[in-house]
């Protein structure tokens, strides 16, 4: 198991937009939504999806039950058109089907229905202008 005091590398991106989310997992099945979401076990069709869809990078954590997403995109991203778009893409809503029993939400749900955008409360570089 990486020792989560290292860290997890990332090469600055320029000027981005950035955007957190959350969602609850079901207790019973984390092992098998990590396993999913590992780079060499995800769906191919899924990043490239993903990416297609103005999403420049993305990143899920894990604390106990709560998975919590980042992602970065371009300035100029427009949150609906860009998910509505994704939600077209190859495999990408029967991925979201998939990826539904590992997690506590609603029937049917779109990726964007089931995570919960998360408010920023603290800046360090706001705080430090």
């Amino acid at each position: 198991m990486k020792d989560l005091k290292e860290g997890y590398k990332k090469e600055p991106a320029g000027a981005t937009k950035r955007f957190c989310q959350f969602l609850k997992l079901s207790p019973d099945t984390l092992e098998q939504y990590k396993y999913w979401h590992n780079s060499h076990n995800i769906w191919k069709e899924i990043p490239l999806g993903i990416r297609k869809a103005g999403i420049l990078d993305m990143e899920i954590y894990m604390i106990n039950d709560i998975a919590f997403m980042l992602l970065e995109t371009a300035p100029d991203f427009d949150w609906d058109s860009s998910f509505g778009k994704l939600a077209t893409y190859e495999r990408q809503t029967e991925w979201e089907e998939f990826v539904s029993q590992f997690q506590i939400v609603g029937e049917g749900q779109r990726s964007e229905e089931k995570w919960q955008l998360a408010e920023r409360i603290f800046s360090l570089t706001d705080a430090l202008k």
